[in-house]
């Protein structure tokens, strides 16, 4: 059955424990697309019944598998169903769903293929910590994205088919680094990324269902392996480098105190040694993990 012109947008709302807040979050989303889909990814309240009864259709996953896989499977729904635009947005209801129009505007009328929220301004209410790790996120992402990011964790971004067709078959994270992965792979494909200006609201809300410190470093280290793939000889190599030079300087202070004493420094004999074999293996890695995609990309071009 062919989809009416009209009704292209799909907005997805991945949550986990959210049975306060889901209802008004959907009810409110519903005005600005042609259907809402509740990702409810093993949650132990009332959270999928809350969304049913606001008019949401609700998939519901087992057990707790991360925000990524609610993200793909609301990508892999809307791919099924027809859909040309889906907005993505948080349940817990720190995002403003009569903002959605603002995000899709951006693909419909600008050509983008994707359009990121930028939490901005005092409206925002965040606090200050949060502020900080943000910022470290959005750099750590822009080494992979290959330029500047201004807010690399706002969950609230619309995107057009081209865009999820492309990003849906390289998702790999797990949990929160959905947000990271989908801007570096958009970056690897050529999508077109905008932002726009977004409302979002702290106080009063539980914006989180993990601990915010082990959640930013589950994700600045799944950004940085993320980023360490895409420039193995800048991330894995040179470091290595400079341990090999720190041990070659430990050994020769070694070696010169030696010559002068006939006091061998066990200790510092022992960091040399884990210097120069970390390193190298460091170094080694880096120029394998540089030189071995263009290997099988070879290899891929001659049985085709």
């Amino acid at each position: 059955m062919k989809r009416a012109a009209n009704e292209c947008k799909l907005a997805v709302i991945p949550c986990y424990n959210e049975e306060a807040t889901i209802g008004s979050v959907v009810i409110r989303a519903k005005r600005h697309v042609d259907k809402v889909l509740v990702v409810d990814d093993g949650s132990n309240d009332d959270t999928a019944k809350v969304a049913k009864e606001a008019g949401a259709v609700v998939v519901s996953h087992k057990t707790n598998r991360g925000k990524s896989a609610g993200i793909k499977t609301g990508f892999r729904y809307a791919l099924s169903n027809g859909f040309e635009y889906v907005v993505t947005i948080d349940g817990d209801g720190q995002h403003n769903p009569d903002e959605i129009p603002v995000l899709l505007e951006n693909l419909q009328n600008n050509g983008n293929d994707i359009c990121i929220g930028i939490r901005y301004g005092a409206s925002t209410e965040m606090p200050l910590w949060r502020k900080f790790g943000k910022r470290v996120l959005d750099y750590t992402t822009g080494f992979g994205n290959g330029g500047s990011v201004t807010d690399s964790q706002c969950g609230f971004r619309a995107f057009n088919k081209k865009a999820i067709r492309g990003i849906i078959p390289r998702l790999n994270g797990e949990a929160y680094s959905v947000e990271s992965e989908q801007l570096i792979k958009a970056h690897d494909l050529g999508l077109n990324v905008e932002t726009t200006r977004v409302m979002c609201k702290y106080k009063g809300l539980d914006t989180s269902t993990k601990n915010s410190s082990s959640h930013g470093l589950s994700v600045l280290s799944y950004v940085i392996w993320l980023v360490a793939e895409k420039r193995p000889l800048l991330f894995i190599g040179v470091p290595g480098f400079v341990m090999v030079l720190i041990g070659l300087f430990f050994g020769i202070h070694t070696l010169q105190y030696y010559n002068q004493t006939s006091v061998f420094l066990t200790s510092y004999a022992i960091v040399v040694a884990v210097f120069l074999i970390v390193g190298a293996l460091a170094m080694f890695m880096g120029l394998v993990l540089n030189v071995l995609p263009n290997i099988i990309k070879r290899s891929r071009q001659d049985v085709e």
